[in-house]
C-alpha cells in the first residue's frame, strides 16, 4: 500500500512541479496564458508577478513532499509522514478552494488535486 501511496505522491509532485513551469517560467506564452484563461498577451504581462508567486507555491508544495518521501524511506518515518500529509493535504485543499473561484475551474481543481487527494489516502491507511 506504501509503494501505491509513494506512486501518488511522486505524481503529485511532478505535477506541481510543471505547474510551477507553466506559472512561473512559461506564463507569457500564448499556449500557457490561454490554458489558464487569460485573455491576451497584454493581460499574461499584467498577471505575470501574481502567476510567478503562485507558480512558486507549487513547487514548494511539491518539493516539500518529495523530501517527505525521502525522509520516509530513509528512515525518517515520522517526519517524513507528516511532511507528506502536509504537502499533500495542502495540495488537496488548494484545490478545493480553486472551486470557489468558479464553475471554470472544476477540471483544473480535479486535475490538481486527485493525485495529492489519492497519494494522502493511502499514505493515512498505509
Amino acid at each position: 500500500m506504501i509503494i501505491a501511496a509513494a506512486v501518488f505522491v511522486t505524481l503529485a509532485a511532478l505535477l506541481h512541479g510543471y505547474i510551477f513551469l507553466m506559472e512561473s517560467v512559461w506564463w507569457t506564452r500564448p499556449a500557457t496564458w490561454k490554458r489558464f484563461g487569460v485573455r491576451s498577451q497584454a493581460d499574461a504581462e499584467t498577471t505575470r508577478p501574481m502567476a510567478y508567486n503562485q507558480g512558486f507555491y507549487n513547487l514548494f508544495l511539491g518539493v516539500g513532499a518529495a523530501i517527505g518521501l525521502l525522509l520516509f524511506f530513509g528512515g525518517q518515518s515520522a517526519a517524513g509522514t507528516a511532511l507528506v500529509l502536509f504537502c499533500t493535504g495542502s495540495m488537496v485543499l488548494a484545490a478545493t478552494v480553486l472551486t470557489t473561484t468558479g464553475a471554470g475551474y472544476l477540471r483544473a481543481a480535479l486535475t490538481q488535486g486527485t493525485l495529492p487527494l489519492i497519494g494522502f489516502v493511502l499514505f493515512l491507511v498505509g
